[in-house]
């Protein structure tokens, strides 16, 4: 992981998050909240998730308090407000990194309590894994539902075909 790699990491987070939230839009609020067997149980539980974690992730680099578990909103257009404010601040943080910062260790206190320090690389690694990972979960639960997301492929990202961000 370096600068330019998270870079990248962090516009494709903003395409996926609003390519998903824009299909999560349109379902009804009782389809967002029904408990489809996910981990999180349902999409917006999902989703909830990713705004919290990240958030959780943003103020650890930041060495700011963290925030408790009700910082995503339970409101369906705060969270999508939150989420598109969210990726703004995720893709500003990126443009700060250095590769010196990406080089040292970083110690933070995991959510069990348990203090960790390891590269600050391979956590930002794991912060852009995290978030592919949950909206991999995503995408079963709207295939699931008979809902076709799209291409989700990095390789698929406007930007790194030639295409402005919008």
């Amino acid at each position: 992981m370096n600068a330019s790699a998270a870079s990248v990491m962090a516009c494709y987070n903003r395409w996926m998050n609003q390519r998903l939230f824009d299909i999560c839009d349109a379902l009804d609020d009782t389809t967002r909240r029904s408990d489809l067997g996910a981990f999180f149980k349902s999409i917006h539980g999902t989703l909830a998730h990713l705004v919290w974690a990240d958030s959780v992730w943003l103020a650890r680099f930041a060495g700011e308090p963290l925030p408790d578990s009700t910082v995503a909103s339970d409101d369906w257009q705060t969270l999508c407000t939150q989420r598109q404010a969210l990726d703004h601040r995720i893709e500003e943080w990126v443009a700060g990194l250095s590769e010196t910062w990406l080089a040292e260790s970083f110690t933070f206190r995991s959510m069990t309590g348990i203090e960790r320090t390891q590269p600050a690389w391979a956590l930002v690694l794991h912060f852009f894994n995290h978030q592919t990972h949950h909206r991999g979960q995503l995408t079963t639960l709207l295939a699931q539902l008979g809902i076709d997301f799209g291409v989700t492929d990095l390789a698929a990202l406007p930007e790194l075909n030639g295409t402005p961000p919008r």
